[in-house]
């Protein structure tokens, strides 16, 4: 007989898909940093058209999937009750709702929170500066 608190199953899938995709966050964090490396090196060595374009997408695609690792670390540290899904009642989702906000004012959650905002902010200071999307030409 299981001690721990029950979750049930339409939550614990999304739940546990969190928690392998936080598992992933120091590597993404670490590919995202040789992105970025590459992208500063070809800027610094002053090259130009499709290989810089290409790098410049590579870096926002590496942006892009640590933060999303990043989000599912925050939740995970959030903890079970945060999850709704479809299937739940309009009560049951509300529930998970103010235990959203109530796990965000927690010291735990709080460095993740700090980090994805971080995260976020570099992504579209990143898109702002950089074309990450192909022009079209009319």
């Amino acid at each position: 007989m299981p001690l721990g608190r029950r979750v049930s199953k339409d939550v614990a899938e999304p739940y546990e898909a969190d928690q392998r995709l936080a598992a992933e966050y120091e590597d993404r964090l670490a590919a995202a940093g040789e992105a970025e490396r590459a992208l500063r090196d070809a800027q610094a060595a002053g090259v130009s058209g499709p290989e810089l374009s290409g790098l410049t997408v590579a870096f926002d695609k590496a942006l892009t999937a640590v933060l999303a690792a990043a989000e599912a670390s925050e939740r995970v540290a959030m903890g079970p009750k945060v999850y709704s899904v479809e299937t739940q009642d309009a009560a049951a989702r509300r529930a998970a709702e103010i235990a959203y906000r109530k796990a965000k004012a927690r010291p735990a959650v709080r460095p993740w929170t700090d980090e994805v905002d971080r995260l976020r902010t570099a992504r579209e200071a990143h898109r702002l500066s950089f074309r990450t999307q192909p022009t079209v030409r009319v």
